[in-house]
């Protein structure tokens, strides 16, 4: 990114940006990156619904502030990038950011952890002070394969609902 669009970034972008490019780092560190299936993103305050998610070909850990990508909900750049993106991620992404304005930041992880839980027939059983704190909070959407359908999005929001955390039968972990 040249000097000229950092500096046309609002001051609460750029910082937002530098939160996003750690969370990914912070993933990468704690081991729950996936190469291409995992992605995180977050809303850009004050646009148009107008989110900032990872650059295809970067590792977690080389992602910045500056490689984010800038999209809208229609998946066009909003800011010139030489990195394309994911059609998987944008399309969980912008389910959740074009129907919930309290999802600031969204994170899709495929943990071993994630993935033993979603593959229960009964998901997440509260069985425990640690599970319990996610009673009421969670929702389950069935896998439909990699989500690089657009029609899929409507039912993803639908099944999120207001809950903080989302599973996808037998793969994905996604929080908000």
């Amino acid at each position: 990114m040249t000097t000229d669009k950092i500096n046309s970034i609002s001051e609460d972008e750029w910082q937002l940006r530098c939160d996003l490019a750690a969370c990914y780092r912070l993933v990468a560190h704690y081991g729950w990156d996936d190469v291409l299936f995992t992605h995180n993103s977050a809303r850009i305050p004050n646009s148009d619904h107008h989110f900032l998610i990872n650059p295809l070909g970067l590792k977690f850990e080389e992602i910045t502030a500056s490689s984010l990508i800038k999209i809208d909900l229609d998946g066009n750049k909003i800011l010139e990038s030489p990195y394309g993106y994911i059609k998987a991620g944008f399309t969980i992404h912008s389910a959740i950011h074009m129907n919930r304005e309290d999802a600031v930041c969204v994170m899709h992880t495929h943990t071993m952890e994630g993935m033993a839980v979603s593959a229960q027939k009964d998901g997440l059983l509260m069985l425990n002070q640690k599970s319990m704190c996610f009673h009421n909070r969670l929702a389950y959407h069935d896998f439909e394969g990699i989500a690089d359908n657009l029609d899929e999005r409507d039912r993803l929001a639908q099944d999120l609902g207001l809950s903080l955390i989302h599973i996808s039968e037998p793969t994905r972990l996604l929080s908000i």
